[in-house]
């Protein structure tokens, strides 16, 4: 129990249960903005009321969710000097700009126009009214890439150097633009869009399932279901090139992921641990559950290319293995799992039984869909720890250790302020469901009408 005596070890949980809380926000209201601009961009083509009432709905559960992520996400930033001052002393000069970027660039952007798309229905003209909507689908990607290049920097540090204490940037660019990004800020994308998609897709079934506005909530959970058809089979296929860019990357955090410890000889294939027991102490696993030539598939598209094993990296280099071993495969299980309710999905309409008669006595699809509605919030998650607690023990990979960035605080005053925030976020999320049920409860106006503005002309 001598980890609950390391303040470097609660800082890193501290910050581990901050972030996780707030991810789960920003990734539904990413997906929901532009969600809400297909649905005003539908409104504006065709002005069925539909897609009107459509629009009214979500934008009040994109409401709440867009407060209880800006205020979720407040301690996150300041956290980096509390607790993590000679990092941010080190890394400041660059680190601190990318998020003023998010904070000046993106939040502002989107707060700006939020209070348009909300409440100017009856103040600004169809036009304008979509450009708000616009602006706050753009601002809320924009914030998640600014989030996306800091951490993305943390796992490929470029464009710079350390110079008596300080990190140098000799080219911008390359430090904005790491080598991580592009699939890594792909593949996140991805996965606010996929996990909206299923949120909608359950809350519209549970609804359906109630009779309650059956050819309302049809209409979404259909538009849900047309569009993972295409994010599931292609979020699959970026998190796959992202595997093999990690491999390259951070071939110690592949190891880890993989409990794999030895690097396999030439001309023949490393196997995949489809289930392993890592035992660090011993380099070895208790047991493994193995398929030949997998892992070599995997990460290089050979079946003998060479991935390299934890026994190649000093094991002060290497990072945990259990956690990211575990964390990553619930991770995989998830996204099969979703292309899996995604074809069953696509039989199900095929032979009539997405129809307002039939649409209710789907239960076990629709069932399906509020699974996969938790199971996108897990696998979002798992997909985190796995890719922060398989840097370790890197805050900066390769370029500042963990323990060199911690703050001099004591074990005392970490813990205190673990607990207010475990506390805090509790009280906190509990509001969240009260008035998210109350929405949901409360359903859609079906006797709602455009501003004289907005209507038909």
């Amino acid at each position: 129990m001598d980890f609950l005596t390391d303040p470097v070890f609660l800082s890193r949980v501290q910050f581990a249960l901050t972030t996780a809380f707030h991810i789960t926000f920003p990734t539904l209201t990413i997906g929901l903005a532009l969600f809400l601009v297909v649905l005003e961009w539908l409104w504006l083509r065709t002005h069925d009321l539909v897609y009107y009432r459509q629009f009214r709905f979500w934008a009040g559960l994109f409401a709440v969710n867009f407060a209880v992520g800006v205020v979720s996400g407040i301690p996150l930033e300041f956290q980096f000097g509390a607790n993590w001052g000679p990092f941010s002393a080190t890394v400041g000069n660059f680190f601190g700009q990318i998020l003023g970027f998010e904070g000046t660039m993106a939040f502002m952007l989107e707060s700006a126009f939020l209070y348009i798309m909300l409440f100017g229905w009856k103040r600004v003209g169809p036009k304008m009214h979509f450009f708000a909507t616009i602006m706050v689908a753009f601002g809320s990607s924009l914030s998640a890439f600014w989030i996306l290049v800091a951490n993305s920097w943390m796992q490929t540090p470029s464009g710079g150097h350390i110079e008596n204490g300080i990190f140098v940037v000799t080219d911008y660019l390359a430090a904005v633009f790491s080598p991580d990004l592009p699939l890594a800020f792909s593949h996140m994308y991805l996965a606010c869009v996929e996990l909206t998609l299923f949120v909608i897709g359950a809350v519209s079934g549970v609804n359906i399932l109630l009779r309650r506005n059956v050819p309302f909530y049809l209409t979404s959970f259909k538009l849900a279901a047309a569009a993972v058809v295409v994010i599931a089979p292609l979020q699959a296929l970026v998190g796959d090139s992202n595997g093999q860019e990690i491999g390259r990357l951070q071939p110690a955090k592949v190891a880890a992921i993989e409990a794999h410890w030895d690097t396999n000889k030439p001309g023949t294939g490393a196997p995949w641990n489809m289930l392993a027991w890592p035992d660090p102490d011993a380099e070895d696993n208790v047991f493994q559950i193995q398929i030949p030539y997998a892992l070599s598939l995997l990460i290089t598209h050979s079946p003998t290319g060479i991935v390299p094993g934890l026994k190649d990296f000093p094991k002060n280099d290497r990072p945990p293995i259990v956690l990211p071993f575990y964390a990553f495969r619930l991770m995989v299980g998830v996204g099969f799992a979703m292309i899996a309710v995604m074809a069953w999905t696509l039989w199900a309409w095929r032979r009539g039984a997405l129809t307002p008669e039939r649409a209710p006595g789907q239960g076990k699809l629709f069932y399906a869909w509020t699974l996969m509605a938790g199971g996108a919030y897990l696998a979002v998650l798992m997909g985190w720890i796995t890719r922060e607690v398989g840097r370790q023990p890197w805050l900066a990979y390769g370029l500042i250790r963990t323990g060199e960035g911690h703050s001099p605080l004591g074990a005392g005053e970490v813990g205190l302020s673990l607990a207010g925030f475990i506390l805090a976020y509790a009280v906190l999320f509990s509001l969240f469901l009260f008035f998210m049920a109350k929405l949901v409860r409360k359903g859609p106006d079906m006797d709602a009408l455009p501003p004289a503005a907005h209507a038909a002309k």
